[in-house]
């Protein structure tokens, strides 16, 4: 019976092995700073195996590089011991809800959720700090020891430390800006699925570098676009040329087609782009053009009211061979500008379209505006709370844009969960059944503050309460049948005590308080918890308590995961819990008496149930 690992992914090992898998000669032993023999990459090697010339010292290249970045990419990697615990006083409707508000540090989240949500997130919209020389920004030290990290619960200490205000006279101030993105954007790629999308926000400051490290991290063939979003109607003579726009920069993770879905056809839209000036029997229709860049039919197209000859424009070929066209110039399909005159174009009729929705443009300028998040904002909680909130109608573009109605959407820097307010407005209209995913760190509320002043302590408070009162809001404008719940969870330690994760610490000492491996404050839900994560299930998935044999029994999403960790567990519970066929069950070490019963559970579930894997923890 193995144990299982408790912590995040070991992304350093797993990064070796797929070197190794394609050059073994690379790899070779190294020792830690406690002379224990590891596995290492020969980088002279590796690099040579990666050049058709010999290679004989560093040479220039284009690249994009900091101070500390090595170090940033070091955090990405290494795995975590922290988990999420559950908070259902917090929560809104636990039981049925399959959204999740996350309070902590966005990095350690990130890990967590690695293993759960590998590969299946659609969408991924984040407002991160812009560096304006007055955003805070988290400082990932690392430096300090695992305690002195825990001592800050993995958030922030009183005077909120973990944040820092990145002045421009910081001789650092890009690099320590582009230190705290890196990780994180490499962590949230590996949530995406294939046709996932990323959109970040991002003002002028920092978006040359914002691209570039994207363009590494992504890689520059699945950058889409850059979407120019007009948040404020007047500039605020601030700079040489005021300015009036953010940015959205997306990428994907793998660019096709299916990435972006497009934006439904609007009443406005259509009026504006449809039209049937001559009464056409086909109905509305608009004109595109005849030509094409691709090689084609090239003949000249005669106009039968002037008799004019029209060859297509330099370096771009007809669309339709000469048969072809004149068939559509007789069916009226083909016609030569409004007058008749013109130049050859060809209709294209509404009724026709293969597709309900059309394809973004980068230009957005009636998407909503700073004013309008602050006034929807302030209408919901009654105060001006956080400074320039995105507008749901704004998000509610972004995930009408790449999501379709049964898919996740990721904000690992949530503020006062615009996305989740757009995510419910959305479904409320489509009757989409989509998922959000909230990250916020606990940013205490100055004291001058309205927010303090408001009674909350934290922008993770703001959050909360905003999905509450925006659900409220918009359940009673639309009597919509959708989830309006979300289960709150916190970063926290792991629930196992550090001689679980790190056995060759302990000490005759630690061996005398070890009356159990598992931290003293900690409940089974913690414990069930941690072991979904640990065994890649999703903390969305439903719950079921059930009281078997006198014992607590944990059932998850059916037979997936059953889990028990009760002490001395009589043998007719096992019997019981194999009748369900469970993928997965996992006991406490203490559910057992001694190692002979240990043994006897993984015979008995050989008999009754072998296709269970069975783990303690």
């Amino acid at each position: 019976m193995d144990k299982l690992k408790m912590e995040s992914k070991d992304l350093v090992n797993e990064n070796i092995d797929r070197i190794q898998e394609f050059f073994p000669g690379v790899v070779t032993e190294s020792k830690d700073k406690k002379g224990r023999l590891i596995r290492a990459i020969d980088f002279d090697l590796l690099k040579q195996e990666l050049s058709d010339t010999v290679v004989e010292g560093e040479k220039e290249r284009y690249q994009l590089t900091w101070p500390g970045k090595k170090q940033a990419m070091l955090m990405a990697n290494l795995p975590t011991t922290n988990t999420l615990r559950p908070v259902q006083e917090e929560s809104v409707d636990w039981d049925k809800t399959e959204n999740l508000f996350i309070e902590g540090d966005n990095l350690e989240a990130l890990k967590i959720l690695q293993e759960s949500y590998l590969n299946q997130v659609k969408c991924i919209y984040i407002d991160p700090p812009y560096n304006t020389g007055k955003d805070f920004v988290y400082r990932d030290d690392f430096k300090q020891s695992r305690q002195e990290y825990l001592d800050q619960s993995g958030q922030v200490d009183e005077e909120g430390n973990r944040l820092f205000q990145n002045n421009e006279s910081n001789g650092r101030f890009h690099s320590d800006w582009l230190s705290m993105m890196y990780p994180r954007l490499k962590l949230a790629r590996n949530l995406l699925r294939e046709d996932g999308v990323i959109f970040i926000s991002i003002d002028d400051g920092e978006v040359a570098n914002l691209r570039r490290i994207c363009d590494e991290i992504f890689g520059e063939g699945n950058f889409l676009g850059t979407i120019v979003w007009k948040k404020k109607t007047n500039g605020n003579n601030m700079g040489y040329i005021p300015p009036v726009h953010d940015y959205f920069i997306v990428y994907s993770k793998k660019a096709s087609d299916n990435c972006l879905l497009g934006l439904p056809l609007s009443e406005e839209y259509i009026e504006k782009k449809y039209s049937n000036p001559d009464d056409d029997p086909k109905g509305r229709w608009t004109t595109t053009d005849l030509s094409a860049n691709h090689k084609g039919p090239y003949f000249p197209i005669k106009n039968p009211n002037t008799g004019e000859l029209f060859y297509p424009p330099k370096g771009r070929y007809w669309v339709f061979s000469k048969e072809e066209t004149l068939k559509r110039i007789a069916d009226g399909r083909i016609i030569f500008g409004k007058t008749g005159n013109g130049r050859p174009i060809q209709k294209k009729y509404l009724s026709e379209r293969t597709s309900v929705r059309r394809k973004a443009e980068s230009w957005w300028d009636k998407h909503g505006m700073n004013q309008d998040g602050t006034e929807e904002l302030g209408g919901l909680v009654g105060t001006k709370v956080v400074d320039h909130p995105k507008p749901s109608k704004t998000l509610k573009y972004i995930s009408e844009l790449s999501t379709n109605s049964n898919e996740i959407i990721l904000d690992f820097f949530a503020g006062s969960s615009t996305t989740a307010h757009a995510v419910m407005q959305l479904n409320a209209e489509d009757k989409g059944k989509r998922k959000y995913i909230m990250v916020q760190l606990p940013e205490p509320c100055p004291p001058d503050s309205e927010a303090h002043k408001a009674r909350y302590k934290n922008i993770a408070e703001i959050g909360k309460e905003r999905i509450r009162r925006a659900a409220g809001k918009i359940k009673e404008e639309t009597g919509a049948d959708i989830d309006y719940g979300f289960r709150v969870f916190k970063v926290d330690s792991s629930n196992m005590k550090d001689v679980y994760h790190h056995p060759h610490k302990t000490t005759q000492r630690t061996l005398q308080d070890l009356i159990t491996n598992i931290m003293e404050d900690r409940t089974a839900e913690d414990l069930l918890i941690q072991v979904m994560l640990d065994s890649g299930l999703q903390p969305s998935l439903p719950m079921e308590k059930k009281t078997v044999q006198g014992r607590e029994v944990f059932f998850v999403a059916g037979n997936s995961l059953v889990a028990c960790f009760d002490k001395d567990i009589p043998e007719q519970l096992i019997h019981d819990i194999a009748e369900h066929k469970p993928l997965r069950v996992v006991f406490q070490d203490k559910s057992f008496q001694d190692d002979a019963a240990r043994i006897n559970v993984d015979e008995l579930f050989k008999t009754l149930s072998p296709g269970t894997e069975v783990k303690v923890i």
